[in-house]
């Protein structure tokens, strides 16, 4: 099974990575237009999205497949790729340098592994989480192969906080942090696994934007907070998941969640 989950990373490694690249030529330089759910989408979007699906059907066709572009439908499989080809679209029509290519494997519905490349920062993050699952995989979390950890800093008004644009109106002036603003859901999550953030909030994150960082956030000692009362995971075969949302809380420390939940639970 070790040589299983080596195959999985050296792929997510190559294939994000090669995808990532191409983008980087796109940068700046594609229009977007808006997507009946008000987001926006480029042809960069859409390239990357068929080469990601490609790439997985050509190196592991026995797996599902789930896209923020072309599938939304969960599939039957026992495993299953969840994949965001660009995951800061606006970010990356602006010039803004923070976006990235992400993708999560799922078993039976529930994320294991999880990678993301953020190109313009030229940062790779990854890792296992075996959680409720019962396999038997690497564990850990890792940003450029180096192990990473929530923060264990104490709560004071220097430590950061990140809200996303549907959240923002949440921000009260006694909130106990200084607060950011990202544009990436994934990114938003991942500062808190690398200890750069002690939270962030997401009010209407989709699938694609969980799957890869849900095992990354975890494995590094970070708790996820759905706002929502039903469970995320996992995920049901035969749901359609384009429109759902699950607005979530990500707290570096379980001591912190009582403190960030107040002023973002209405989100639910």
């Amino acid at each position: 099974m070790t040589d299983f989950w080596d195959q999985v990373l050296h792929f997510a490694e190559t294939t994000a990575n090669k995808v990532g690249k191409e983008l980087m030529a796109d940068f700046g330089q594609v229009q977007a237009v808006e997507k009946a759910d008000g987001s926006l989408i480029t042809q960069s979007d859409k390239w990357a999205d068929r080469e990601l699906c490609d790439a997985i059907a050509n190196r592991f066709p026995e797996h599902g497949v789930l896209s923020e572009e072309s599938a939304h439908l969960f599939p039957d499989n026992e495993w299953c790729w969840i994949i965001d080809p660009l995951d800061g679209t606006t970010n990356f029509a602006r010039r803004i340098p923070i976006w990235g290519v992400s993708l999560g494997l799922l078993y039976r519905g529930t994320p294991v592994f999880g990678y993301v490349h953020l190109p313009p920062l030229h940062q790779s993050f990854h890792g296992f989480w075996s959680g409720t699952t019962g396999l038997k995989l690497p564990q850990g979390a890792f940003l450029d192969r180096r192990r990473i950890h929530s923060s264990s800093d104490p709560l004071d008004a220097n430590q950061f906080f990140s809200f996303c644009s549907r959240s923002i109106g949440n921000y009260q002036p006694d909130f106990p942090c200084k607060i950011r603003m990202l544009g990436v859901a994934s990114y938003n999550f991942l500062t808190v696994a690398a200890g750069i953030t002690l939270g962030g909030v997401e009010a209407t994150p989709k699938i694609w934007d969980i799957a890869g960082v849900w095992p990354i956030v975890q494995a590094a000692g970070a708790v996820w907070h759905p706002l929502s009362p039903e469970p995320i995971f996992p995920l049901t075969p035969g749901t359609h998941y384009g429109d759902r949302s699950f607005p979530t809380l990500v707290a570096a420390q379980p001591d912190l969640l009582p403190v960030f939940e107040p002023f973002v639970q209405s989100l639910g």
